[in-house]
């Protein structure tokens, strides 16, 4: 049997630990085993003590001195033996649901990285996917894709689509009132400003009244409700003159103290004046006494509380008297003047009392606009929110739909693949036991099997009857076994069937195998009766048997070379099994 040495471990094979024990299709052997992760032997080294090991577990065990027998490990070497016989192994994949089935070295080569059923993170959300569903994934499901809004054409991420349709200028929104839809989100205010079917609250709803009616209707609801709304109105402007009241208590108290001692000091002065005029125009001497002691601060006789009698005639005492006059004037006029000061901060206390007035009639109406704006944004914001909820519940009904549609077409397309693949199976089978192989493209298969990426392929099965044994062909285009590089590699495999408990076991039919010629001159036959004691032929307990047939069955020169064997790229193989005794 020709050999062929292995290619040294790439960085990435070197990256692997051994293959999971699970990947057997028959029984494992302990020989098999890498003696530290204890798993089936991946490009293998052994040891001079006589140990195994992955190449990753070799170089992971030497740069950490993890084992008792450094030394020995040193000196360790490739082993190329058991690599071939590891690789030569029977592999099932072990990633559920996959029914992929081959060798171990199949599986390193062409089925490890690719197959659709392994499960791998999500580069971007880091969820457990299947790697047949990786793009339907990118494109449907992962919280992290990137979409294009349809109405903005902005770029957002799923994840915060609601966000995004709250912002969106663009987003189409249905009128409450007059029920047009698509309207912008950027023109929806402008739209209900001038909607006469949209219902807003009342003018007098910053008073009190909590009706929301249609805009062509608010004239006739103000004229319906005239007399609630002035009521309502009466006792906003009574509360809002207790709360202005309140503002400010002790400065209003103030200012009313201020006012009523101001009054009293202008009665006083008053009956001052009127003493004075009095005493001016009364006896000389006394007049003049009393005015010049009241002017000089001396004390003087009291004052009789009496009223004084009236005067006598002028002409006597008119010399006398007009000497004294000017002092009385003097007085008169800082009394006089005193009262005019008291009556300007009279007049200056009314003058801000009415300022406050105004501001404070000022201050109501801003704050009576402020609160109709408010209610207006409010409503509008609420009308908003309704709009958004209720989107928002539309979206996400259509988006579980969407999903439950998409879960239904991935679960018929799955269907449908499976029924096309049994449609040709079908197509192909045959049940006379004869059964007639057409290989196309075959030199790029041939080149696939010489590069290891496809080194054998399976027919598809027939039968000796519609109840009898199920079987198929197995070929190598580059060889296998002793064969390998220099022939066609041809062998023939026993299937498990429906029908196996009601056939004869071990299988005993003779197999005839050929290789067609395509001008009908001369055809490559080989035939053999099979070994009743090989376990090749005994009945299935897996999907199919080990193989068994003609490693040397034809030389590869003999398909270089100008024949009909090959033409338009196609081959011709021919199995017939002979149906004596069944």
């Amino acid at each position: 049997m020709a050999t062929q040495e292995p290619s040294p471990p790439s960085s990435m094979e070197s990256n692997k630990p051994g293959f999971p024990k699970t990947i057997l299709a028959n029984k494992l052997e302990d020989k098999h085993l890498c003696n530290c992760c204890h798993n089936l032997l991946r490009r293998p080294f052994q040891a001079q003590c006589g140990h195994r090991f992955c190449s990753y577990c070799f170089n992971m065990t030497v740069s950490k001195s993890l084992h008792f027998c450094l030394l020995s490990l040193l000196q360790a070497f490739p082993d190329n033996a058991a690599r071939r016989e590891v690789e030569n192994l029977s592999a099932v994949c072990i990633n559920e649901g996959c029914t992929w089935k081959g060798n171990i070295k199949e599986y390193e080569l062409s089925h490890e990285e690719k197959c659709e059923y392994m499960i791998i993170p999500c580069p971007s959300c880091k969820e457990q996917i299947r790697f047949n569903e990786q793009e339907r994934h990118n494109e449907r499901e992962c919280p992290e894709r990137t979409l294009n809004c349809k109405y903005c054409k902005e770029p957002f991420h799923f994840k915060n689509i609601k966000a995004h349709d709250e912002i969106c200028p663009k987003y189409p929104m249905i009128c409450e009132g007059c029920a047009k839809k698509k309207i912008p989100r950027e023109k929806y205010v402008d739209h209900i400003k001038f909607c006469s079917k949209f219902r807003t609250p009342c003018r007098f709803h910053v008073v009190g009244c909590d009706m929301s009616v249609e805009k062509e209707r608010i004239h006739d609801h103000e004229r319906a409700c005239a007399y609630e709304h002035l009521n309502l109105l009466l006792h906003y402007i009574m509360s809002m003159k207790v709360s202005m009241e309140g503002l400010q208590p002790q400065g209003l108290e103030l200012a009313g103290h201020k006012l009523l001692d101001l009054h009293r000091s202008l009665r006083e002065l008053e009956v001052r004046v009127s003493q004075l005029s009095t005493t001016s125009i009364g006896p000389p001497v006394q007049g003049a006494t009393s005015s010049s002691s009241s002017s000089l601060g001396l004390p003087g006789p009291p004052t009789p509380a009496l009223p004084l009698p009236p005067p006598p005639a002028p002409v006597p005492t008119l010399t006398v008297s007009t000497s004294f006059t000017p002092l009385p004037s003097s007085v008169g006029a800082a009394l006089e003047l005193q009262l005019h000061s008291e009556k300007t901060k009279v007049a200056e206390l009314g003058r801000r009392c009415t300022d406050l007035e105004v501001k404070v009639g000022t201050f109501e109406n801003v704050v009576c606009v402020l609160n109709r704006e408010v209610e207006r944004f409010t409503t509008t914001m609420e009308a908003g929110n309704r709009q958004h909820r209720l989107d928002q519940d539309k979206i996400e009904a259509l988006s579980n739909k969407v999903r439950q549609l998409e879960r239904t077409v991935g679960l018929k397309d799955l269907t449908v693949a499976e029924m096309e693949g049994r449609l040709r199976e079908m197509s192909a089978t045959t049940f006379d036991g004869v059964f007639v192989w057409r290989i196309s493209d075959f030199t790029k298969k041939r080149q696939d099997a010489i590069a290891g990426r496809a080194p054998a392929m399976f027919s598809p099965a027939f039968y000796t009857s519609k109840y009898g044994y199920k079987m198929c062909l197995r070929i190598y285009l580059n060889g296998d076994g002793t064969g390998r590089g220099s022939h066609l590699s041809l062998f023939f495999v026993v299937m498990r069937g429906l029908s196996d408990a009601l056939l004869k076991w071990p299988f005993n039919q003779k197999v005839t195998l050929m290789l067609l010629d395509q001008s009908s001159r001369e055809h490559i036959i080989d035939a053999f009766r099979p070994d009743i004691t090989s376990s090749s032929f005994q009945r299935p307990v897996s999907e199919m048997n080990i193989a068994s047939g003609c490693p040397l069955f034809c030389p590869l020169s003999k398909l270089d070379a100008k024949n009909s064997y090959i033409r338009d790229d196609i081959i011709f193989i021919k199995a017939i099994v002979d149906l004596t005794g069944l």
